[in-house]
């Protein structure tokens, strides 16, 4: 199956800290956005990983039934099936989850997979993040290590986020200050509470400057050398190269050297969402503009039925952003690294 089974998952994040690559994890909203990235890695010949977060879940139930979990499940279902089509190991991952929302999708979501895994089966999510950015450390860890024992036995990981990521993503807002610097201190505390490994499977997205939204290049102040630093201190206490597997969030706007040392500092999983937006969106409004008069029943005319219809731009927009997951692959050195 396409779809990775936590064997595989792990086999994936192995593969790319010993290889020094990192998996595009893109978000979807829609079939449409998760054929985008099917595609996408199926061309780079890279395995990868499709993630929805709660406003990416909601909108996927429908607009009027706004349910995060039908949401989620219902993208799961389809990617089952849809990835059959597809040469390449895809993991499905639910993105950033607060507090207020744990109790209305990541924890819901987790009961599934228990059950699932109790009857024998496969999870339905290979992994979930839990974002404690918003409140104190020691509250983060504290429900980081109630989800890591949940996780462990569901087949699961976890992914926790250990500093702030500036910006607003899905309604979760952060200011631009030093708090987006992780700490040697902050890492140390993380492993003595959820361990570097024999309490169950994490990733840790440790912050050096990152900011969600759109910026230039240059505009954001990314410090990579502290994933080098951290990764060097907890490593000799640990007696592990390269202790934690590494998330690179809110990495719009970062310069190619940026994230290639990111990459080279641990990052094995880079989540993508802003730029890959635009790169559906873009395609969609060249169409319009250059078939206005057929989309648009102008002046009492029937406009043009193949120029309205939503599969003629729809596929264009999938193509856009499929190219731009392409190029993410390349970056990221995914390219050519499928599990054979």
């Amino acid at each position: 199956m396409p779809i990775a089974t936590p064997e595989e998952y792990n086999e994936m994040l192995d593969r790319a800290k010993a290889g020094s690559f990192a998996y595009p994890a893109i978000n979807v909203t829609s079939t449409q956005s998760l054929n985008a990235a099917l595609a996408a890695f199926a061309e780079a010949e890279s395995d990868g990983i499709v993630q929805v977060s709660t406003g990416g879940a909601e909108y996927l139930s429908g607009p009027t039934v706004k349910d995060k979990v039908t949401g989620a499940a219902a993208l799961a279902a389809a990617a089952h099936e849809i990835a059959k089509n597809y040469p390449v190991k895809v993991a499905l991952h639910t993105d950033h989850c607060p507090k207020n929302h744990l109790d209305g999708f990541v924890r819901p979501l987790l009961a599934i997979s228990e059950e699932r895994v109790a009857r024998g089966e496969e999870p339905l999510f290979q992994s979930h993040m839990w974002d404690g950015s918003a409140v104190p450390l020691a509250e983060n860890l504290e429900i980081a290590q109630e989800l890591l024992a949940r996780t462990s036995k569901a087949k699961v990981v976890l992914e926790v986020e250990i500093g702030v990521v500036g910006g607003e993503e899905d309604g979760v807002e952060a200011e631009i200050n030093e708090q987006l610097y992780t700490t040697v201190e902050d890492a140390r505390a993380t492993v003595a509470a959820l361990g570097s490994g024999e309490n169950g499977r994490y990733m840790t997205a440790l912050t050096f400057g990152n900011v969600h939204g759109v910026y230039k290049p240059g505009n954001v102040h990314l410090r990579p050398e502290i994933l080098k630093d951290i990764q060097d201190e907890i490593g000799k206490e640990t007696g592990k190269d390269k202790p934690f597997d590494l998330v690179f969030h809110g990495g719009s706007g970062s310069t190619a050297q940026e994230i290639s040392d990111a990459v080279d500092y641990g990052v094995i999983k880079m989540n993508i969402d802003t730029d890959t937006q635009y790169a559906f969106t873009r395609p969609i409004v060249d169409h319009i503009f250059k078939n206005y008069d057929g989309v648009l029943k102008v002046e009492g005319e029937v406009g043009n039925k193949k120029a309205y219809d939503p599969r003629a731009y729809g596929k264009l927009a999938e193509a856009g952003m499929a190219a731009r997951i392409v190029e993410a692959c390349q970056q990221l050195r995914s390219a050519g690294n499928k599990i054979k």
